[in-house]
């Protein structure tokens, strides 16, 4: 994980940004990551926030990588979301950024069952899907890259608790696209790491698929709950590919 122009700004140090920043001060980086609040519980925290049309921050790192960690709860309409993006790629650009990194979603691809990668044809077919390819390509044009993050898992995102006893609209038979928090960050600095030579987008995907029945049912009694039902039971194999980001020397190191 070493880079040489060691500094790091991330742009919505939530669940993963923050996590990201804290890694990037294990390995000596200069590190910003921003919030709306204007008060800071850890010293790496700066403001970035919208007060009406107005953009408010004190980001002040020049000559820094930046990563738009944004969590997708807060692409909704309301957020603001393409704006603060656009403010954020406006500000990096003034401050000399050595490059802009999206942390996007595989949610871009379609819902229909298929084998997808990076080369497949974006379609829009819903607002949350306009809004994602929206996102990356604002950040593409600026000469930044992407990374399709499959639903995330890690400290405090245990599937066996947020799926707990529900009943599913999805199909039991339907499997999993999903990957572990560290491993994001992982992937995140080996982008930074081999910039010159990455490619613009990658997916990033445990190359583990197993079927949500069982998935969730395991995860559901390591942690002592009631396992989730479904509405139906349909055989489905909606799979993002995630391996190309391997050529990069990067490899899936935790479970799911």
């Amino acid at each position: 994980m070493a880079v040489s122009d060691n500094k790091i700004v991330v742009l919505g140090a939530g669940w993963l940004g923050q996590a990201l920043c804290i890694k990037a001060k294990e390995l000596a980086w200069q590190v910003q990551g921003t919030h709306r609040s204007r008060e800071h519980e850890h010293d790496f925290q700066r403001q970035f926030a919208f007060a009406g049309d107005e953009l408010v921050h004190d980001v002040s790192l020049e000559e820094a990588w930046w990563v738009c960690a944004i969590p997708p709860r807060s692409r909704s309409s309301e957020s603001n979301y393409l704006a603060t993006l656009q403010a954020g790629l406006e500000l990096a650009k003034q401050l000399k950024c050595k490059g802009f990194i999206l942390c996007s979603s595989t949610g871009v691809y379609p819902a229909d069952n298929g084998h997808y990668d990076e080369s497949t044809a974006i379609n829009c077919q819903s607002a949350r899907q306009q809004q994602l390819f929206d996102a990356e390509q604002l950040v593409l044009s600026a000469g930044g890259k992407v990374l399709r993050l499959a639903g995330l898992v890690g400290p405090g995102r245990d599937p066996g608790k947020f799926v707990a006893g529900k009943e599913l609209s999805s199909s039991s038979q339907q499997v999993v696209n999903m990957v572990q928090q560290q491993d994001v960050i992982a992937a995140t600095f080996s982008v930074l790491e081999n910039w010159s030579s990455a490619s613009n987008i990658y997916n990033v995907v445990n190359p583990a698929h197993p079927i949500k029945a069982d998935y969730y049912q395991q995860k559901c009694i390591e942690q002592g709950n009631q396992p989730p039902t479904f509405t139906n039971h349909d055989k489905g194999e909606r799979i993002i590919d995630g391996s190309a980001i391997e050529s990069l020397s990067f490899r899936y190191q935790a479970p799911i």
